[in-house]
């Protein structure tokens, strides 16, 4: 039993050596996390779901996408989403000196990777530390099996409303006219 657990914090993130990118650090609840890079077909999807974001968001000018973002919500939790999208609002007023998120971007999304600790992150650890500090709405993708998991907040967490598969459509009530193709996320 370990009297006083070692609780790990942005500024030990700031001592981690450069890797040359191969690897994800994060930190959820003061545990270090460490991923590699993923598969091409994970960063496919995440691309493709940014640009459609980022189209939309050109076309309303109401916020912008932005892909594999620091999000840092205290000194004992900090990530690194696939992609995030944030309004006008948030950009102005919740990034740091360095350009991290230092408040919650409306809309977080997170890619599957493979195993079952790297989907119990996204899926578990993820989805509670989104929903404790106000992410409005939290996409989990699943590139293997084509489905997109939705969590939209109702009474102060997020909870699942729907699971869309490659012939639905993806829309939000978060992004007004956003409307998007399942299947074109999937397709190679």
């Amino acid at each position: 039993m370990v009297a006083n657990p070692i609780a790990w914090t942005i500024q030990d993130l700031d001592a981690i050596p450069n890797d040359g990118g191969w690897k994800r650090y994060e930190i959820i609840n003061g545990e270090l996390l460490v991923t590699r890079a993923p598969h091409v077909r994970h960063q496919g999807v995440a691309s493709k779901i940014n640009t459609r974001l980022e189209v939309w968001s050109e076309e309303t000018g109401l916020g912008s996408s932005f892909q594999t973002p620091g999000v840092i919500f205290t000194e004992i939790d900090a990530v690194i989403p696939d992609v995030v999208w944030a309004s006008k609002t948030r950009l102005e007023n919740g990034l740091d000196e360095a350009g991290h998120f230092v408040i919650a971007p409306e809309l977080m999304v997170e890619v599957l990777s493979a195993g079952e600790k790297n989907q119990e992150r996204d899926k578990k650890f993820k989805l509670k530390l989104y929903s404790l500090h106000g992410v409005q709405e939290y996409w989990i993708v699943n590139w293997r099996l084509k489905e997109i998991e939705v969590y939209r907040r109702e009474d102060a967490r997020l909870v699942k409303v729907a699971t869309l598969l490659v012939a639905d459509t993806l829309t939000s009530p978060l992004l007004p006219g956003f409307e998007c193709a399942v299947s074109g996320l999937f397709a190679v």
